[in-house]
């Protein structure tokens, strides 16, 4: 240990000297992760990353191809330069009060003859202690572009490692993981019949990012991108033979991948890596990639925690539309003459029913879906005017519920669906979000269902891309929360754009029948880049009890659903079930209650992609501490080290725990809730049925 951290401060130390000054190496502060860049015989850029000796990504090309321009061959080394950064920064929300920012950087200009002149191109790396992140930098004079046909980035893997991915698709994240060997996802792209897989999917073995890996010897690795601006969402295609993964990026309606202006800096290709999977939950890589925060003013930016009118629709228990009236023009259809469908959710009563709980039990705000007019007839239309995001249902006073939320000390919550008319919603919005600060909504869930128009264009391209970050700057100018669905996969623009709450990106409950195990993937996956909407707290399994005719089943047990508060982390936290089934168990429903959804320090105590997580976080307004386990399909016997809790203190611990015949499958229902006080010195055993976990409140006892 000693040698190798001389090595580093050696290594590091050396980033001064003139004679070092064309090294094409770089290390990470702790001297663990290594970076090694060089350029072929042909002039193509290439690199490797090492991560404690052992190889993570063996010698991978790099580049472009550019309209006129091939941007990975022919080039020449012109200089490296080399810097370093130590650092923190504070988010305005997240899982702890404050991140490091620590990285060695090392800058590489290549040029090449083109055209009787010079063309340049910089790769920037940045090695951190838990991984590399590497980006190119264009910088040609103001007013040029450069057209970008492809993208030749390489991720060549030391070894067939065991993979959780999801298959490539322009436009849905959507999709249980696959746990496999990477030689087997044609297997299961090709022979499985994957899910829904797109038409405009790519290939079979293509997979989306984050994606999660290990090796046969205890290594992790994870593949993503960070701060996606102006760029198309990159897909990762698989060469199974040789282990390469190659950067492919999602196309236009004709085809191109991207138009830029110079000079311009692509997203960051990020690798996190440790030999420990609780580290890959715990980096801050792609956060530290992005920008700082943009905003000037953000003390109106909250964690909320939020009910809503939304369960009920999801299920089948109530609508969405007012009528069912079909294929008519929302321009000209007279809903003052149309007969009410009976169903329609975002009714008044309805509505304050639910205000009066939300309010009653400490939630913030309270969604409303479905309280617009147009839900008649839009889901897959392609229509380019579908909703105006201002007119309410003749059965939604949005007068007089704004003001009963606010009497009862909460909000209501904005839904925006575009259906995927971006044109639509781009010329509506400035109205929708002065709608808005009317009425005093602070957050809106935006959603982006169905096919994206103008015909033929993906959920992840340059346009689309564009559009999701120009809603949150302009519901920043309007002082608007966003939380995205359907939206392109989060990639730490929340650190510049702290408005960014939440996003969907991924199968979360609205799925009723997803496996056990989706839930111990998805941190390790999706939530790298962001906190996920992903609604939980289901108290009512069995659908058909409430919503006749139905046999779907939520697979989980109650307090898995509590635990999941602690093990994906997001500021924007749903009690996602109906009043009725929380004051059922209204003794389970405490938890919710208490738990916080900011933090000021979090713990990853014990972790397997797809088995099992256990997390710790204390709360940012005080001195409690709260945590959370989730396992797969099998059950687990833990025990629970309370060395995590802060110094000699005492704590009143609440464990809510599976009971001993609950099962996801057969008992999902059944808890056990007991109280105990603690101490950093104790440690609690506690058994997780099958689709189970358990949730434990620690409240700080005052002498």
């Amino acid at each position: 240990m000693k040698i190798r951290r001389f090595i580093a401060w050696l290594a590091v130390s050396a980033m001064v000297l003139p004679a070092c000054r064309e090294s094409r190496s770089l290390l990470s502060p702790d001297g663990k992760v290594s970076v090694d860049f060089d350029v072929t015989e042909s002039g193509e850029p290439v690199y490797s990353v090492d991560f404690d000796g052992k190889p993570v990504v063996l010698q991978s090309k790099m580049g472009f191809e550019l309209k006129g321009i091939d941007a990975g061959a022919g080039f020449k080394v012109a200089g490296v330069e080399h810097s370093e950064h130590r650092g923190e920064w504070t988010p305005v929300w997240g899982e702890n009060a404050s991140v490091e920012d620590n990285y060695n950087a090392m800058t590489v200009r290549l040029v090449k003859e083109c055209d009787g002149g010079e063309f340049e191109m910089n790769v920037v790396f940045r090695a951190y202690d838990d991984g590399v992140g590497f980006r190119y930098e264009f910088p040609a004079s103001d007013g040029d572009s450069l057209t970008v046909t492809d993208e030749y980035t390489q991720f060549a893997m030391p070894s067939d490692m065991t993979a959780w991915w999801i298959p490539g698709d322009y436009d849905t994240q959507e999709y249980e993981y696959v746990k496999s060997r990477l030689s087997k996802i044609r297997k299961y792209g090709e022979e499985e019949k994957l899910g829904n897989v797109s038409q405009t999917s790519f290939s079979p073995t293509g997979v989306q990012t984050s994606l999660m890996l290990k090796s046969d010897d205890g290594l992790y690795v994870n593949l993503h991108e960070a701060a996606l601006v102006d760029f198309p969402a990159m897909h990762l295609n698989l060469n199974d033979t040789t282990m390469v993964f190659t950067s492919w990026l999602t196309p236009d309606r004709n085809g191109n991948k991207a138009e830029v202006k110079l000079p311009f800096s692509t997203p960051w290709r990020a690798i996190m890596v440790s030999d420990k999977a609780t580290d890959i939950l715990a980096s801050n890589l792609i956060y530290n990639l992005n920008e700082p925060n943009a905003l000037d003013d953000t003390s109106w930016i909250h964690p909320t925690k939020y009910m809503g009118v939304w369960w009920e629709m999801i299920t089948g228990k109530s609508s969405w539309a007012y009528t069912d009236t079909e294929n008519f023009d929302l321009a000209t259809f007279d809903y003052s003459k149309a007969k009410p469908n009976g169903r329609h959710g975002a009714n008044n009563e309805n509505v304050r029913r639910y205000i009066d709980f939300a309010a009653a039990n400490g939630m913030d705000q309270l969604l409303i879906e479905g309280w617009n007019i147009g839900w008649e007839d839009w889901y897959g239309k392609e229509k380019d005017f579908v909703f105006d995001f201002v007119t309410p249902y003749p059965d939604f006073d949005i007068d007089s519920l704004n003001a009963y939320a606010h009497a009862k000390g909460i909000k209501l919550m904005m839904h925006h669906e575009t259906s995927g008319s971006i044109p639509n919603y781009e010329r509506h919005m400035e109205q929708a979000y002065g709608l808005m600060n009317k009425y005093g909504y602070d957050a809106v869930k935006s959603g982006y269902v169905g096919n994206i128009l103008p015909k033929g264009e993906n959920h992840y391209n340059q346009n689309s891309v564009n559009h999701y970050l120009d809603a949150v700057k302009k519901a920043a100018e309007h002082k608007i929360m966003v939380n995205a669905h359907e939206a392109v996969r989060p990639t730490g623009l929340a650190r510049t754009y702290p408005n960014l709450v939440g996003n969907e990106s991924a199968m979360g409950t609205e799925y009723r029948n997803m496996s056990p195990g989706h839930v111990t993937i998805l941190p390790f996956t999706r939530l790298k880049g962001g906190p996920m909407d992903f609604t939980p707290g289901i108290f009512r399994m069995d659908i058909g009890s409430f919503v006749p005719g139905s046999n779907e089943h939520k697979k989980a047990t109650v307090a898995n659903q509590l635990a999941l508060y602690v093990t994906m982390y997001s500021p924007l936290q749903m009690a996602a079930d109906l009043p009725e089934h929380y004051a059922e168990k209204a003794d389970a429903f405490q938890f919710i209650k208490d738990v916080p959804v900011d933090w000021s320090r979090s713990l990853y105590l014990d972790a397997e992609p797809g088995e099992y997580i256990v997390a710790a976080r204390k709360d940012k307004k005080g001195d409690d501490w709260y945590a959370g386990g989730v396992t797969n399909g099998e059950a687990r016997d833990y025990t629970l080290d309370f060395s995590f809790l802060d110094g000699d203190g005492e704590y009143e611990a609440t464990v809510y725990a599976d009971a001993p015949d609950a099962d996801y499958e057969t008992n999902p229902e059944v808890y056990t809730i007991e109280r105990r006080k603690v101490t950093a010195a104790d440690s609690l055993a506690v058994r997780m049925a099958r689709g189970g976990g358990f949730a434990v409140s620690l409240k700080k006892i005052k002498k």
